[in-house]
């Protein structure tokens, strides 16, 4: 049952990803953030494969799993452009939650496509009260809100629906590859993946004037989703889907609590209310399934 304390873990440091991902990009531009905060990851997740010894198992994956890691790389690299975008124009408090839709359809997903039914209600009744917990926490703004202002939810929305196809082809492509070197493979799809849209729409000349603040909490937000990463794969590879995903989106509740003593972002008595029915939902998913 190490799978349960990774992640708890994975959700930890998922939470301050999203704290200092959003202190990094006041100023830089969220594409070019996303590309050199993979560069951290990429780093960070192949000297764990080596640490752990599981670099010569990299010829005895076969094509099946090369392939769904390949297009779970994809998936997590079209989550991270958006979810990073979101956070750039939206406030942490509005952003995450959205992102964290993603554990409704993972579920939802897992049940169908690896057949984790066991103790079936209470997972439906979970993911219910996650869906209505995200609900009440993603409130509007003021009325004066300009209209351009709102296009950070249609971007939270997509890094939900990338995320949750994230999870399911990442289980697939992670069945008999060393949980680290799949994380180490995905990301390199990533890296790829984030620098060609930095070079096709042009902004590769915004890495001159980079911040040197910005970069420092650029690269501890690289180090920190390295981190969770290789705690979130671990766990999904040895548990199930369906109980590790709502752990890990309990990272809700770091990004919460640092937004308010960081942004001074406050929760309403709504909010609140959302987020502690998105709290029970996960616990009832973690402790009774």
């Amino acid at each position: 049952m190490f799978w349960i304390p990774a992640a708890i873990a994975s959700a930890f440091f998922a939470g301050l990803t999203s704290i200092l991902a959003k202190c990094g990009i006041r100023k830089t531009d969220s594409d070019v953030a996303t590309a050199l905060r993979t560069v951290v990851v990429l780093i960070f997740a192949w000297v764990m494969v080596f640490i752990v010894g599981s670099a010569p198992t990299l010829s005895a994956i076969s094509p099946k799993a090369l392939i769904f890691l390949i297009l779970s790389g994809l998936a997590t690299g079209a989550s991270w452009i958006c979810y990073f975008k979101a956070l750039s124009v939206g406030d942490v408090n509005k952003v995450v939650p959205i992102d964290k839709s993603s554990t409704v359809l993972t579920v939802l997903l897992a049940i169908v496509c690896f057949g984790e039914t066991q103790n079936l209600a209470v997972k439906l009744i979970a993911t219910a009260l996650l869906g209505v917990g995200i609900f009440l926490m993603v409130e509007k703004k003021a009325v004066e809100e300009k209209a351009e202002s709102k296009t950070w939810m249609l971007y939270a929305v997509l890094a939900a629906v990338f995320a949750a196809a994230t999870s399911i082809l990442a289980k697939v492509g992670i069945s008999g590859v060393e949980s680290n070197l799949g994380t180490a493979i995905r990301t390199g799809v990533v890296l790829i993946m984030a620098w060609v849209i930095v070079f096709l729409k042009g902004k590769q000349g915004l890495l001159k004037t980079q911040d040197k603040k910005e970069l420092l909490f650029i690269a501890l937000s690289g180090l920190a989703t390295g981190a969770s990463w290789l705690c979130y794969y671990y766990a999904i590879s040895h548990g199930k889907v369906s109980v590790v995903v709502p752990i890990d989106k309990l990272s809700i509740i770091i990004s919460v609590a640092f937004s308010f003593f960081v942004f001074k972002e406050k929760l309403s008595k709504k909010a609140f209310l959302g987020l502690c029915l998105m709290v029970v939902g996960t616990l009832a998913m973690a402790l009774f399934t």
